[in-house]
């Protein structure tokens, strides 16, 4: 049985691919996974030595002063990582990318250890771009990334996007009738944006129509939202990046949202018309290309941020909720994006490359 590694940390964007993949690894293989502080609060899991390694990588700063000190940690974490290759007797490294996955990739390449990457978004990732000579394939949802080199094309591997698995069990109704169920998703960082400009746009929404709010939000902003919500007798229900999402897209017909790519997947999946507004400050925009990828196959809006006002985000909410053909012709287009993504197709396919290899 091959001991597989799974390298990730950070943010929700990518330990929620990590934890998909060691669900469809762990049947056949021994999978531990590795993370770092940050990434630790988003594994449902205790910290157990025997299934979870922190490696804390810092962020690298651009100081000059700082890069002595900067290369000295990352030589010292490179080392920490070979000990617990070998310790593990790892055979195969995973990494969903970032900088946490620093260490362990090039900890994997001194090892000889076949290396995978998993990119998610449409652009390619600083830390998968170092790596990606070197790996065995890469997997994607898109053989159109930007930034990846032709010659190297013949690395990708693609796969259906990444769901978790209760997310083929969620049975929602899509149909926007005279009950709007609103959900606002603004990731695992959260969105002040969400919190604040969006708020004149839920009042003008539910003075025409019967409004219901499922708004992600941050311990910050939870009690101010809480006191809007009351003052203005809106129902609503408020959850942070921990809970299960499924419970509240099932329940939605239509959403605001960021543009990480598990939660554009999730939505398309399940078939909620939504508007993405991605995150101006995302590496290499890759917000906007995640947006971009769907919204040319004809399954979403798109609004950009720095243009956003009351006004515009109304118009565009009720645009969708009363132009009911355009709505329904971008329900059917996420539905045929998604005839093919399967538990088990994904299972078997991730399963093939592995064994292959």
């Amino acid at each position: 049985m091959k001991n597989i590694l799974i390298s990730t940390g950070g943010s929700g964007g990518h330990v929620i691919p990590a934890l998909i993949l060691y669900e469809h690894l762990k049947e056949k293989y021994n999978v531990f996974i590795s993370s770092d502080n940050r990434g630790i609060k988003f594994l449902d899991k205790d910290k157990d030595e025997d299934f979870i390694k922190i490696i804390n990588v810092p962020k690298i700063k651009k100081n000059i002063f700082l890069i002595p000190f900067q290369a000295i940690l990352l030589l010292t974490l490179i080392f920490k990582s070979l000990f617990f290759l070998k310790k593990k007797k790892i055979e195969i490294v995973i990494s969903t990318g970032g900088y946490m996955s620093l260490p362990l990739c090039v900890a994997s390449k001194v090892f000889n250890i076949r290396l995978f990457l998993f990119e998610p978004n449409m652009v390619l990732g600083r830390t998968n771009k170092l790596f990606l000579s070197s790996c065995t394939k890469v997997l994607c949802y898109s053989d159109k990334i930007k930034k990846f080199p032709d010659k190297l094309k013949d690395k990708i591997f693609l796969i259906p996007p990444l769901l978790r698995k209760e997310f083929y069990q969620t049975k929602i109704s899509t149909t926007i009738e005279e009950k709007i169920n609103l959900l606002i998703i603004g990731g695992s960082q959260g969105a002040s944006l969400f919190d604040n400009l969006i708020k004149d746009t839920i009042l003008d929404i539910s003075k025409k129509y019967k409004l219901k709010v499922f708004h992600q939000t941050g311990l910050n902003n939870y009690n101010s939202l809480k006191d809007f919500y009351l003052k203005n007798e809106i129902d609503n229900e408020l959850f942070d990046f921990n809970e299960k999402i499924s419970n509240f897209m099932s329940r939605s017909n239509i959403c605001i949202t960021r543009a990480g790519a598990s939660t554009l997947a999730e939505l398309t999946f399940l078939n909620i018309p939504y508007i993405a507004i991605p995150l101006p400050s995302a590496k290499d925009n890759h917000q906007l290309e995640n947006a971009l990828f769907y919204y040319k196959l004809g399954c979403n809006w798109i609004l950009n941020q720095n243009e956003i006002t009351t006004t515009n985000l109304t118009s565009e909410l009720l645009n969708i909720i009363e132009n009911k053909e355009d709505c329904l012709e971008k329900i059917k287009k996420m539905k045929n994006f998604n005839y093919q993504n399967t538990w088990n197709n994904i299972n078997q396919k991730i399963i093939t490359i592995i064994d292959e290899n």
